[in-house]
């Protein structure tokens, strides 16, 4: 779910007070130029009759999961920098002391604070996130566990990766791996396989490994536990959830496992891009037979809708078309344009998905198979709608 636009406006609708337009101009920026899906929660006045909200929590993106920060700026005083409070389970990160200790030279951001500045929030952000990202890594090579030590020496050169510690009552501790996939260049050219698509922030693919943290006496261990995540959006072109992960061998490593699935989900991304012009086609052959549909999905080609008529029953075809078009049919629902139910809503079929299909067939025979089946199947939905009349009196 992408933020909204405006935080002063959540503010105001959310029923408090609206940010201080210092505070909300760098917030604003914030939600309309970060790359992460980063979502604002609650927003407060440090004052009991303030007149302006100067606080509030943002869920930041990290290691496929949310950390909560609090920013406390002062109403009062505009022109300082906010507070930042962090996690509970947090209390060793101090990004300003580490500052101190790498004796580079370095300045945070802080430092320099200019509150007229609208990208001084988003540049704070970036150098906690950034920071974060270190003081976990370096969280996680401490664990006493020989794999682990050689898992993060060898896989955390490749760029993006993010690693964090997990902790839960009545569960040993793991660390968990949040790998990105793809290579860098068809990563970036994942809105390119799609024409006009809507995507507004990058796409990603990411395998989650969450890897238990082994006793010393275990002589084997066990094997990490992996997911592959993708960003919501991407969801509409490719679905991971689809993808059968290569099995995790005894003794293997993610440096042994990764390239493998990285070239078997390139094969799959690129036929879920041709899998979009087997849709368009079957769409297009909807209209010698059909007539040309009322809606239709251009983008993914993933819905089309007809208006179809037998005798005085006029009724609308709904097409869902599967990503794994041709080897899945569409699902098909019916909806009547004349029987309603008491609610006043337009009586519709369950989904039907059990007509005649081959997926070797062209898209013309494919619709026109379809057709001839819902020349029967039309007159069952007209009995269904009429029976269900007398039911709501």
């Amino acid at each position: 779910m992408s933020p909204p636009a405006d935080a002063a406006a959540l503010a105001s609708t959310s029923g408090g007070a609206a940010l201080a337009p210092l505070i909300a101009a760098q917030l604003n920026f914030v939600l309309s130029q970060s790359k992460l899906p980063i979502r604002v929660g609650q927003i407060w006045s440090g004052c009991r009759d303030g007149r302006y909200a100067d606080r509030f929590t943002l869920a930041i993106p990290f290691c496929l999961d949310y950390v909560y920060w609090d920013f406390l700026y002062n109403a009062l005083s505009p022109k300082v920098a906010p507070d930042v409070v962090f996690g509970p389970d947090d209390d060793g990160f101090q990004p300003l002391v580490d500052f101190d200790e790498a004796g580079s030279g370095e300045k945070s951001c802080l430092a320099d604070w200019d509150c007229r500045d609208t990208e001084a929030l988003f540049s704070l952000i970036k150098e906690l996130r950034e920071s974060y990202i270190e003081y976990q890594k370096k969280r996680a090579a401490e664990v006493d566990d020989a794999r682990l030590k050689f898992e993060i020496s060898t896989v955390l050169s490749k760029e993006g990766i993010e690693v964090c510690m997990v902790s839960s009552n009545g569960r040993p501790d793991e660390v968990k791996f949040a790998v990105p996939l793809l290579p860098p260049a068809l990563d970036m050219d994942l809105a390119k396989l799609v024409p006009g698509c809507p995507w507004k922030l990058p796409q990603k693919i990411h395998l989650q490994a969450v890897f238990p943290i082994s006793r010393s006496y275990s002589s084997v261990p066990p094997a990490p536990r992996l997911k592959l995540v993708s960003t919501p959006d991407l969801k509409s072109f490719f679905s991971v959830d689809d993808v059968k992960l290569p099995p995790w061998l005894d003794g293997m490593c993610m440096a042994e496992y990764l390239p493998n699935l990285e070239e078997n989900l390139k094969m799959q991304v690129v036929e879920a891009s041709a899998s979009i012009g087997s849709r368009r086609r079957f769409i297009e052959a909807l209209a010698p037979t059909f007539g040309r549909p009322l809606e239709a999905d251009p983008i993914f080609c993933r819905r089309a809708t007809v208006l179809s008529i037998s005798g005085i029953f006029t009724f609308l075809v709904h097409f869902v078309i599967p990503l794994q078009f041709p080897k899945q049919q569409p699902v098909l629902t019916l909806q009547s344009s004349q029987h309603f139910n008491a609610q006043g809503i337009p009586i519709m079929s369950a989904p039907v998905n059990d007509y005649p299909w081959s997926p070797r067939w062209d898209p013309a025979e494919m619709v026109e198979r379809i057709y001839d089946f819902l020349v029967d199947e039309c007159q069952n939905f007209k009995r269904f709608c009429s029976d269900s009349l007398p039911q709501q009196k």
